[in-house]
C-alpha cells in the first residue's frame, strides 16, 4: 500500500497521529527533502528505506512505488503541509491508477494554517473578509488564464500567496494593480512553526522592502488583507440575540 501523507507545516508534532503512525510502520519513505522537516524522519524504523525526492523525477518516484509493491512494502510518500496544495500528487496518483496500485491520501496541516497561528490571525472575519484565496505568482510555471494575482486580489478577499517570495516585487505590483491600497496590511511568514520561524509585518506597499529584510526566498508565505488588522463585526455564532438550532435567541 502507498500512502500520500501530509507532513504538516514544519514542527514534527504538528503531523497528524495517523501520519506519524504510518511513518513508524513504513518500509519505504520518500520525502520532499527541500521542504519537509528532516526531524520527521526520526519517526521511521531503523531498517526503513528513505529517499529524498528533491533530486528525483516523477519516473524515479514511480519506480520506487512499483518496487515497493512488488516487495510487499508499506510505502509513505511524505509531502509538506497538506498534499492537496501544491503537492503535485495528481500526476503520481494517475501513474498509480494506470498500474492498478493501491493508494490512499492522509491530510496534513498546511503552512497557511501554521502562518495564521503564528500571527494569531483569523482569515475569515465578519465584515472584513469571508473568503481566503490561496494562489501563487506566475513564474517558471504559468498560472491558468483568469487566475492572475491582480484579478484574484481585486475581490478584496484574504490572500495567502505560496511559492512567490522570490517574485515579491511582482506580487507587490499585482496587488496594487488589483486596487489594494498600499497601506493594506501584509505579512511574510518564513518557515511557519519551525524553530527558525520569522515573521515580518508591514503593508502591501512595503512588500519589496519586507522581502529584502527577510533575505530568504524559499518556504516563505506572503499574506495580505484586512484580516491582519483584526477587528470586524461580532460573530453571529455567539451573539445572544442570534438564535440557531442549538440555542434560542435571548
Amino acid at each position: 500500500m502507498i500512502y500520500f501523507v501530509g507532513a504538516g507545516p514544519g514542527a514534527p508534532d504538528l503531523i497528524t497521529v495517523r501520519g506519524k503512525e504510518l511513518i513508524e510502520r513504513c518500509d519505504q519513505l520518500i520525502y520532499a527533502g527541500s521542504l519537509v522537516n528532516p526531524a520527521l524522519l526520526d519517526f521511521a524504523k531503523k531498517d526503513c528505506r528513505i529517499y529524498n525526492s528533491a533530486s528525483m523525477t516523477l519516473e524515479d518516484v514511480m519506480a520506487r512505488f512499483v518496487q515497493g509493491e512488488q516487495e510487499g512494502w508499506l510505502t509513505v510518500r511524505l509531502h509538506t503541509g497538506d498534499p492537496s496544495i501544491y503537492g503535485a500528487i495528481r500526476e503520481q496518483i494517475d501513474g498509480l491508477k494506470a498500474r492498478a496500485l493501491p493508494f490512499a491520501v492522509v491530510p496534513g496541516v498546511s503552512s497557511f494554517c501554521g502562518a495564521a497561528a503564528a500571527l494569531n490571525a483569523e482569515y475569515t472575519l465578519p465584515g472584513v473578509s469571508q473568503t481566503l484565496i490561496i494562489s501563487r505568482a506566475a513564474g517558471r510555471t504559468a498560472t491558468p488564464a483568469g487566475e492572475d494575482l491582480s484579478r484574484l486580489a481585486a475581490s478584496g478577499a484574504s490572500m495567502a500567496i505560496f511559492l512567490s517570495a522570490a517574485l515579491i516585487d511582482e506580487v507587490r505590483g499585482k496587488l496594487l494593480e488589483a486596487g489594494l491600497s498600499p497601506e493594506t496590511p501584509a505579512a511574510i511568514v518564513y518557515k511557519a512553526t519551525w524553530p527558525e520561524e520569522r515573521i515580518i509585518r508591514g503593508t502591501v506597499g512595503a512588500l519589496a522592502d519586507m522581502g529584502r529584510e527577510l533575505g530568504e526566498d524559499k518556504t516563505a508565505l506572503i499574506l495580505a488583507g484586512g484580516f491582519l488588522e483584526g477587528g470586524g463585526e461580532r460573530s453571529k455564532l455567539y451573539d445572544p440575540s442570534f438564535g440557531h438550532a442549538f440555542r434560542k435567541a435571548e
